[in-house]
């Protein structure tokens, strides 16, 4: 039962929603939320480092705490994930990515006026999925981000160049492949940011409450195999 679980957590469906959705709030908090990144923390460091070069300290700390909030949602899917770890009824992926799709709804009811706490919320729940989804296929890839995922596609597809073996080809195409969805969730997000303003990140709520209905659908599956047996 946990070998199908850990499969389904890695299936390229779900990275490929999970990626949307990554695309999604990064988009949604720089666009919509006074340019702060979601998932981009170099980028917040970055501009962190700049405005408390510059004195500006109120402007550094708006993008201090969605670091801050990022890393402590990824303490939180660890924590989550040490605690429910040997719980059979459901798998902590999926109570995590369900109580990252409920602070993404919240999110979407906060004003402009505290565009701080929802940058913050979003950053947390982006944490709690680069942590609690860090594979596809058996291939560390992160569906919050880009860079790492470019470094890995193109190494691999040197190693094909070099080698002429197929998998490496079929890895390089799978990692582009997730950029490709988490800018294709950038641009809806952008769309959607246009058309509803603040309410748009229940999309991306939408989205994540779609994977965690993903899992459960394969756990079903698995059951009705076990009894056929």
């Amino acid at each position: 039962m946990n070998k199908r679980k850990i499969q389904m957590s890695e299936s390229i469906e779900l990275g490929i929603v999970l990626a949307l959705a990554g695309g999604f709030m990064d988009a949604y908090s720089y666009i919509c939320r006074g340019e702060v990144f979601a998932n981009a923390q170099t980028g917040n460091m970055l501009l962190f480092g700049i405005h408390v070069s510059q004195g500006e300290w109120s402007l550094a700390l708006h993008y201090l705490c969605p670091v801050v909030a990022f890393a402590a949602g990824i303490a939180i899917s660890d924590i989550v994930k040490f605690v429910l770890r040997d719980y059979e009824k459901i798998h902590w992926r999926q109570l995590a990515v369900f109580f990252e799709a409920i602070i993404l709804f919240a999110v979407s009811f906060m004003p402009q006026n505290i565009n701080l706490l929802a940058n913050s919320l979003t950053s947390l729940a982006c944490g709690i999925q680069v942590e609690s989804f860090r594979k596809i296929h058996g291939n560390g890839i992160a569906t919050t981000m880009c860079i790492g995922n470019l470094r890995s596609g193109t190494q691999n597809m040197c190693e094909y160049f070099h080698t002429k073996e197929g998998k490496f080809v079929r890895k390089g195409l799978l990692y582009y492949g997730i950029i490709l969805c988490f800018i294709i969730g950038a641009v809806i997000g952008n769309m959607c940011v246009k058309m509803v303003a603040e309410s748009a990140i229940r999309i991306a709520s939408v989205f994540l409450f779609l994977v965690f209905c993903m899992m459960f659908i394969d756990r079903e599956k698995e059951e009705r195999q076990n009894v056929r047996q």
